[in-house]
């Protein structure tokens, strides 16, 4: 069910400073701003424990080595 919600100028134009292109709805804008601020899934979570494990075990690779591997 779409509404109608009324906001200031300021916030209009706040919003249409946040545009990342024309199309962009406020919607699109409002909900990627809300999802800065949503909790992480378990899975996202486990991830990230598993990253930062690998990355203390060394289990990393330099951007220079990946260039190296991919000839650019």
């Amino acid at each position: 069910m779409a509404t109608t919600i009324q906001v200031s100028k300021d916030l209009v134009k706040e919003l249409k400073n946040r545009k990342m292109y024309d199309k962009e709805s406020y919607e699109e804008i409002i909900w990627d701003l809300l999802e800065d601020s949503m909790e992480l899934s378990e899975e996202t979570k486990r991830h990230i424990k598993q990253s930062e494990k690998e990355i203390k075990e060394g289990k990393t690779v330099t951007l220079a080595e990946v260039k190296k591997k991919l000839n650019l």
